[in-house]
């Protein structure tokens, strides 16, 4: 357990419905770059706070999963933010805590920094603000000669103070027993009837100063709905994007490649438009990832070549100098380098060797209805188009495996495999059946 003695920590807010999604799933456990949206903040806040704290609501097992091994506290009840808050305050410490929200994931380490070195430099709180091209219903942070006084609820404001462009982020930061203090004295007289935690702000104007911190509008952004989740997922992915680039990616069309945010593409490595990466990729120097490609769970070698129109499924890693072609699926396979699998074909649950060719339409049937089964492939081998390998098979080192063949035996090394009938000719047949199918067309 984390000592918590004079250390800052980040409370998380996450007991939210999001009855604005239309969803039965948690609001914090909406995905964003294919993570949840909780799990972003929090591998943000451990970069720069010492413990993270998350608040749950009640019967939300899916939630407490998805951030252990992180304390959490439950709010029983959801009667607002302050209430959320007050949830945690056992868990608090004694140094400096910041509340943050589940539903704002894309605040950057460098602003949390910000707002923890605001605390420091003495003011009794530091809160994030902003100011949104379209403030519309976010709270108003109310100065008086550029020191915070207040932050008044959209619900509550006046015209004159809905005018007011700055916004409350919700983000604020102050000493673990102010925090508690202050909590203590937050009343619910308001139009929801709820206990907010901006309510704080103007008591801690009363004992010392509070100071904003500003921060981009794309940052700070909530997400409450489905088309504000696609706004936050285009931020992300515009980072993620300019992120690769910088390290040394080529992006042939930026906006066409969605990345996870695990993705790890080193420098050299090349993607055509339209390529999708799904969680735990790993793409080595100088690969190319060609059009329309999807890619998950995988690792991909230096110098290789995967698609146009390539699958890599969980499982896969294709080595060095490989070839993944057109319409071709890999699933739970290791390719040796220099291996190719060029067109139309599904490997599944199989090694391939170093230096093997697999022919168009080969298949490893590798499912009986019950049980997966394995298929190894030596290397220098060379699999004729449309092979269908049945698992558990093995293909020795330098064996020729004949085109159309049904392979149900292990081949040895060097030997050729034929599985396939003998071909029977019958003279002038040919000719035959095309005339009396003409004759037949003719005759409608």
């Amino acid at each position: 357990m984390t000592d918590t003695t004079h250390c800052t920590t980040a409370i998380i807010l996450a007991a939210g419905l999001g009855t604005r999604m239309k969803s039965s799933l948690p609001k914090a456990l909406h995905r964003l770059g294919n993570q949840p949206m909780i799990n972003h903040l929090i591998t943000t806040a451990r970069q720069v706070f010492d413990d993270v704290v998350v608040v749950t609501g009640p019967d939300m097992p899916e939630l407490e999963q998805a951030v252990r091994p992180f304390r959490t506290a439950t709010q029983t009840q959801r009667l607002g933010t302050a209430h959320a808050a007050n949830a945690a305050r056992d868990l608090f410490g004694d140094g400096d805590i910041a509340v943050l929200y589940a539903d704002n994931p894309l605040i950057t380490a460098e602003t949390m920094e910000r707002l923890l070195a605001a605390r420091r430099q003495g003011a009794s709180l530091a809160l994030l603000g902003m100011r949104p091209a379209v403030p519309g219903r976010y709270g108003r942070i109310i100065e008086d000669h550029g020191k915070v006084v207040k932050i008044v609820e959209f619900k509550d404001a006046s015209e004159d103070e809905r005018g007011i462009t700055l916004c409350n982020a919700g983000v604020m930061c102050a000493g673990a027993e102010d925090f508690r203090n202050w909590l203590e004295e937050v009343r619910n007289e308001n139009a929801q009837g709820e206990y907010y935690l901006t309510d704080v702000v103007e008591m801690a104007a009363k004992a010392g100063s509070v100071v904003c911190v500003e921060a981009p509008e794309d940052e700070l952004a909530g997400v409450n709905s489905r088309s504000e989740l696609a706004r936050a997922e285009a931020t992300l992915q515009t980072r993620l994007r300019n992120a690769a680039m910088d390290a040394g990616v080529t992006l042939v069309a930026p906006d066409t490649v969605f990345f996870s945010t695990d993705t790890v593409l080193e420098a050299d490595v090349t993607v055509e438009p339209n390529v999708f990466f799904g969680p735990g990729v790993t793409v080595h120097s100088g690969a190319l990832i060609r059009a329309f490609s999807h890619l998950e769970g995988c690792t991909v070698g230096e110098g290789a070549m995967i698609g146009p129109y390539a699958r890599l499924r969980p499982g896969t890693v294709c080595a060095a100098h490989t070839h993944v072609g057109n319409f071709v699926e890999l699933k739970n396979v290791e390719l040796g380098e220099g291996a190719k699998a060029n067109h139309l074909t599904y490997l599944g649950d199989a090694s391939v060797g170093r230096g093997t060719n697999v022919g168009a339409g080969t298949i490893t049937c590798n499912y009986d209805g019950v049980f997966k089964h394995r298929t190894v492939i030596g290397e220098r081998v060379f699999v004729g188009s449309d092979a269908i390998l049945v698992a558990p098979v093995t293909i020795g080192d330098d064996a020729l495996v004949a085109a159309g063949s049904v392979i149900t035996d292990d081949v040895p090394a060097g030997d050729l495999a034929l599985g396939r009938t003998r071909q029977t000719l019958k003279s002038g047949r040919g000719l035959q059946i095309k005339q009396s199918l003409k004759a037949r067309k003719e005759q409608g």
